[in-house]
């Protein structure tokens, strides 16, 4: 399995449904596994940002990770979160997955501390260096405040496993860019919902997509049709869905989509970790309008 198959397509950031007390739900994890693979999501990206990394102590990311793999049971491949924005850490993380079943892992530029580009790219070969796991790059300055370069995506492309990008900027000419940087065979992945099509009119392999979580059946549909390079098709389920590319951002993210996930009866309450708190009861019409559009209710 090559790591382009792996890693195109239709792939869920998946949210990690909480229980009443903010404890994670297994019984409900399984449950939302079961819902991608029967929808023909691609792969799962297991506490990525809509999972709550932030709010997830090591040891739950590490056990909501080796859930979802188990759960998963080799039917759909599993991409672990697995970045910091301390190194050390980035790196024990990514050493505890060494032997758990992952299909790679998901990076995240690191956040708040505002690394310059050669510091990026040493975290990032560092990481690379603690395993043999294919590593993801994950770029996505609205949140951790610092722009990785196509130049240093470029640098760190020359590294064997570092294998692909997703890119949140929502910039399509970082497409070409990286293309011609990193090479035809390094993967880039949108990570902007309302450009990820666009992107893959460009080149890219595909999505992990935070409306994946609530319309994971016409995402899949969507990607396959772009693949196929049936573009048209696939911009008239993309033009139904354009309400929840906007307006699951409409607070921060996953506040939006855990709400949207509970409205669609997914996952049993709408609950994350502080300090993110439920959808605003004036935002709620907005997504459930979205939801609406989208056809998922009516």
């Amino acid at each position: 399995m090559s790591n382009s198959y792996l890693f195109s397509g239709s792939i869920v950031a998946l949210v990690t449904p909480m229980d009443d007390h903010g404890e994670v739900d297994f019984v409900t994890l399984k449950k939302l596994v079961e819902y991608h693979i029967a929808a023909g999501t691609d792969a799962i990206v297991s506490v990525g940002t809509t999972g709550e990394s932030a709010t997830l102590s090591i040891d739950e990311n590490v056990k909501t990770i080796l859930k979802t793999v188990e759960f998963a049971d080799g039917r759909i491949p599993v991409i672990a979160g697995a970045g910091a924005n301390a190194t050390s850490e980035a790196i024990v993380m990514t050493k505890l997955l060494n032997d758990s079943g992952v299909a790679g892992c998901l990076s995240v530029v690191p956040y708040y501390n505002k690394p310059t580009q050669e510091g990026m790219y040493q975290h990032f070969k560092a990481i690379a260096e603690c395993t043999d796991l294919p590593q993801i790059l994950y770029n996505v300055p609205g949140r951790t405040g610092s722009d990785m370069l196509p130049e240093t995506v470029g640098r760190l492309s020359k590294i064997d496993n570092i294998v692909g990008i997703k890119e949140a900027t929502g910039d399509l000419s970082r497409v070409q860019k990286i293309k011609q940087l990193a090479g035809e065979d390094f993967i880039f992945l949108s990570g902007d919902d309302p450009t990820g099509l666009e992107s893959m009119k460009l080149g890219g392999q595909g999505v992990i997509s935070v409306t994946n979580n609530v319309a994971a059946a016409d995402m899949a549909k969507m990607c396959d049709l772009a693949l196929a390079g049936k573009f048209e098709e696939a911009e008239q389920i993309n033009q139904r869905l354009a309400g929840l590319h906007k307006n699951l951002f409409v607070e921060s993210n996953p506040i939006p989509v855990k709400w949207a996930a509970y409205r669609l009866g997914l996952i049993p309450y709408p609950i994350l970790r502080l300090p993110l708190t439920i959808l605003s009861e004036g935002a709620q019409p907005i997504v459930e309008d979205a939801l609406k559009q989208a056809g998922l209710i009516s």
